[in-house]
């Protein structure tokens, strides 16, 4: 009687103007071949971040599953880029006042 732990991104969407990637991960437990119990954990990425300059800084994909990171690579364009980038610049929350 094997126990035996797995996991594989059972779902990966594509999401909204700015192209976010959700990602649904199942951690699947199995014995002796047979799925006994199946768990899920969910995250989601966006393009990239502004830096204190107001530059996007692309969001790192390399700790991603190959597929993640393909899907990443083809929905977020130059365009879908710069897009978020002009959202994220007119949406910024004001400094405090001092």
């Amino acid at each position: 009687m094997a126990l035996t732990e797995r996991f594989e991104n059972d779902k990966i969407e594509v999401v909204g103007t700015y192209k976010a990637v959700q990602v649904r991960k199942a951690t699947i437990i199995e014995r002796d071949g047979v799925e006994l119990t199946r768990s899920f954990h969910r995250h989601a990425l966006n393009c990239g971040s502004l830096n204190e300059s107001d530059d996007l800084v692309d969001t790192d994909i390399s700790e991603e599953d190959a597929d993640v990171q393909s899907i990443c690579n083809a929905a977020w364009t130059d365009a879908v880029k710069e897009s978020y980038k002009a959202f994220l610049i007119a949406n910024k929350p004001e400094a405090p006042a001092e």
